[in-house]
């Protein structure tokens, strides 16, 4: 044996020294070394660049492909790993050397933690209560199924069967249905209210939360084999802490904030530091931290609170942090070792089976469950599509030792095959929507012994009254029915989902209800009451919830299947107390330009300036023309209000001094026909405009001249400022509704210049002005826009307007002569008496 030297201290051989890595950063930059790569922070910079760089560039790659995101981070992350780029030798060392996994694995997790945080906050634990028996009979045989397929795959996959407990991660990452991509293929291809979609996000709102349970279970069997029971014990306890006691405790000092103060950074990070808390907790309960952040997610009580969190995060933790962790995913992935010790045919046998996993399940009970054999296979291939919760639950069974990366590579080709099969499924299952239009799409246009469909939107319950007292004053009879669809629009906010709820009947709800709910409840018992009180009137109230950003597709698409003539939607903003406008919510009036826009049928923007007290409906009415087929909608509505009810109906036919002394210039002249031909086409328009208005009105006057409650005048004005005067002293008659056109399709001198000064341009100038302008007495308006056909449509047949009239059925007259006993012209509005 060698003598050792005298110098050596023998006594801290055994000692244990700690060494720090000196290549944390550099002190000197470039002058310290040739090498700028060595240093992990500037290294792991250079590897978010990257993976950030290659992921976005294949979502715009795979976007005429309609695939999702998330196929496009799964792909680029087994590029980034040793199956494409990892081949080359330089890159290897360069950008991904081995020893960066020591900065790139736990900023992986620490990417999932938040992610599971972010999921928590916005899960809809209510929308599971709410799961139909159809879609609950997919999500339990969509769980079961699939997770024993997903055993036996293993066992037949897995060659050397040493790991047993590998095949709780098969089974539990084929039980995934990512809901997040479901919903986003969905929306895309415009499905979410169909049978297929609707079944499809129930059922995988369920999955999602057993993926969870599944994974906690993976985790605590796999830490230990001799206390796993105790790591889930104590992670289940964890949980009823959290519902039970710290839910409340949260609740309570929520309920301390003053409403409307918002919350503050503080507020924000002090819910973070929490969810950080929670993480370490399950962590030491021998789970993970990304299950307490769940947890803590699940538990936070209040909506605005999540929003506004997620909204601060969500960014972030999917745009920056994310990557990483897809990178770390496609690193651990390696498509060489697949086929060792077995052949290609079994693992594409593998795949097939495992992609059919979901298929099966859906067809299995289509005996018992009412589901349609297409529906079932349409629901199968769709629930197909997975998450990240597929990696996560992947991932770590790889990190618990219990997947080798041949079978961790096998499921990571199943998880990207049954992803990308998900939208093709979906163009190939989308219903096809019926394509021949509906005729009545305007009230104008609805004969009188017709059912006229209207659908209404309601944003709160204070536009409720409004609405139902112009659904009284729209005159329903046993002959001359009416339909109201009430459409109660909820924003997407905080964790609740996309969703649409038919309200059959009025029944019990839940014991402690939600805000909405209360509001929908109310909304049923209002529209009861009115199909009670009303002969001639069927009602049904829909709930729709989505975001303001789509609010106005999914009105046009309810308006649509429903068939509707006319979609009254509310103002933007209401009046107070000292009689101004104030705006109620800014996002309202983008969704009302956007149905506006959009529309499939007629439209009317009502605007609430009080409510008569005396009466549940207009019982003075009044009509503004100034023409156009706004004006004439608006007229139609009326015409029927006013069609054998006490209500009385002022139409005021608006005339420029102008035009009316041209019309007469040009009926006498000779050279009438000799116009510029440059201006041919705009005359023609406007011409033809002119010649509807004349008919529709001379109709309108022939049918209703023995009626003593309809009374039309002519104002002959000169100017916008007569028109201004004009209608503002009509505030002195009392007139508790005004129907006026928006202005589209006729330019008149009287409202030109009135259009450069509107503050809401969607109202069009007369209905801009009774919204903003001062007036003593309460009423309510209604802006119309009708709803036009094609121009193909229109250049057919230059038609009377005979065959677009309220009450068809009627023989179409001419138009009265401006010296008819039918009506009565006045130069100056002072001289009409309304009562006489």
């Amino acid at each position: 044996m060698a003598l050792l030297p005298d110098e050596m201290d023998v006594e801290k051989l055994n000692k244990t020294i700690l060494c720090y890595a000196e290549t944390i950063y550099r002190f000197n930059g470039l002058w310290e070394g040739p090498d700028p790569l060595t240093p992990l922070i500037s290294l792991f910079l250079i590897q978010l660049t990257f993976s950030m760089g290659v992921i976005h560039l294949l979502v715009f790659a795979l976007k005429p492909f309609n695939q999702p995101p998330f196929v496009a981070e799964v792909l680029g992350g087994i590029l980034l790993g040793p199956t494409v780029f990892g081949r080359i030798t330089a890159y290897r060392k360069l950008i991904f050397p081995n020893y960066s996994f020591r900065i790139l694995e736990p900023m992986a997790h620490l990417s999932i933690t938040y992610y599971a945080f972010l999921v928590g906050l916005k899960m809809d634990v209510k929308g599971i209560v709410r799961t139909g028996p159809k879609a609950l009979k997919v999500a339990i045989t969509g769980i079961a199924l699939p997770f024993s397929i997903g055993i036996g795959l293993y066992f037949i996959f897995n060659i050397d069967k040493l790991e047993r407990a590998g095949c709780l991660f098969w089974g539990a990452t084929l039980t995934v249905t990512g809901y997040s991509v479901l919903t986003a293929i969905l929306e895309k291809q415009q499905m979410l209210h169909t049978e297929s979609g609707k079944t499809s996000l129930s059922s995988a709102l369920l999955n999602d939360v057993c993926s969870w349970c599944f994974l906690a279970l993976g985790f605590a069997v796999t830490s230990s084999h001799s206390s796993f029971q105790w790591s889930l014990i104590s992670t289940i306890a964890y949980a009823l802490l959290c519902i039970y006691y710290l839910r409340p405790g949260l609740s309570w000092l929520i309920r301390r904030t003053p409403e409307g103060q918002g919350y503050s950074e503080f507020y924000i990070c002090s819910i973070v530091t929490g969810m950080a808390l929670s993480g370490v907790i399950t962590d030491a309960c021998g789970t993970h931290p990304m299950i307490g952040a769940f947890i803590f997610g699940l538990i936070m009580p209040n909506e605005v609170l999540e929003a506004t969190i997620v909204d601060k995060l969500e960014d972030f933790v999917m745009g920056i942090l994310m990557p990483v962790y897809f990178v770390v995913c496609g690193l651990r992935t390696n498509v060489d070792v697949i086929s060792e010790g077995t052949s290609w045919l079994i693992v594409l046998l593998v795949i097939l089976l495992a992609s059919g996993a979901k298929v099966l399940s859906t067809l299995s009970i289509t005996a018992f469950s009412g589901l349609p054999l297409d529906e079932a296979l349409a629901v199968g291939f769709m629930c197909n599509a997975k998450s990240v919760m597929a990696l996560i639950i992947l991932e770590s069974g790889q990190i618990q030792g219990v997947l080798s990366t041949q079978t961790y590579s096998v499921m990571m080709l199943a998880i990207l095959v049954m992803t990308m099969m998900a939208t093709p499924a979906a163009i190939w299952f989308k219903p096809v929507q019926n394509i021949m239009p509906y005729k009545r799409r305007t009230v104008q246009k609805a004969k009188s012994d017709e059912e006229l469909r209207i659908l209404a939107c309601i944003h709160h319950t204070r536009n409720v009254p409004t609405i139902i007292n112009l659904l009284r004053t729209s005159n329903a009879k046993p002959r001359s029915p009416i339909s109201v669809f009430a459409l109660q629009l909820v924003e997407l906010v905080g964790r609740a989902s996309t969703m649409m709820v038919v309200h059959s009947s009025r029944k019990a709800g839940p014991r402690n209800p939600s805000h909405i709910e209360v509001q929908a409840d109310q909304i049923i018992t209002a529209f009861d009451n009115y199909e009670l009180r009303s002969e001639g009137v069927v009602t049904q109230v829909i709930t729709a919830r989505c975001p303001y950003t789509t609010m106005d597709e999914d009105i046009c698409t309810v308006a649509r299947d429903r068939r509707a003539a006319f979609l009254i939607i509310p103002f933007h903003k209401q009046q107070t107390m000292d009689g101004e406008m104030e705006d109620i919510n800014p996002s309202i009036r983008s969704v009302n330009e956007g149905v506006l826009e959009n529309a499939p049928c007629s439209v009317g923007i009502l605007v609430d300036r009080g409510l008569p007290e005396s009466h549940d409906h207009a019982q003075n009415i009044a009509v503004l023309f100034f023409g156009g087929p706004d004006d004439r909608e608006a007229l139609a509505y009326a015409w029927r209000m006013a069609d054998e009810t006490d209500s009385r109906l002022t139409v005021l036919r608006f005339i420029a001094a102008s035009e009316a002394a041209a019309a007469e210039t040009d009926a006498s002249s000779p050279t009438a026909a000799g116009r510029s031909h440059h201006h041919l086409s705009l005359e023609i328009d406007d011409e033809r405009e002119k010649l509807l208005d004349d008919d529709y009105l001379g109709k309108f006057k022939m049918a209703t001249a023995n009626s003593r409650s309809i009374r039309c005048f002519d104002l002959v004005l000169n100017d916008e400022e007569e028109t201004i005067k004009a209608i503002k002293s009509m505030d002195e008659h009392n007139h508790d509704l005004y129907l006026v056109g928006r202005g589209r399709g006729m330019a008149s001198p009287l409202t030109s210049g009135l259009a450069d000064w509107c503050e809401c341009p969607e109202l069009g100038p007369i209905g801009d002005l009774l919204v903003t302008s001062e007036f003593e007495s309460s009423f309510s308006v209604l802006i119309v826009q009708q709803h036009t056909e094609s121009v193909r449509s229109r250049e057919g047949s230059y038609r009377s307007a005979a065959s677009m009239v309220y009450g068809d059925d009627m023989t179409v007259r001419e138009s009265a002569a401006p010296d008819s006993e039918l009506f009565e012209s006045f130069g100056s509005f002072k001289k009409w008496d309304h009562e006489n």
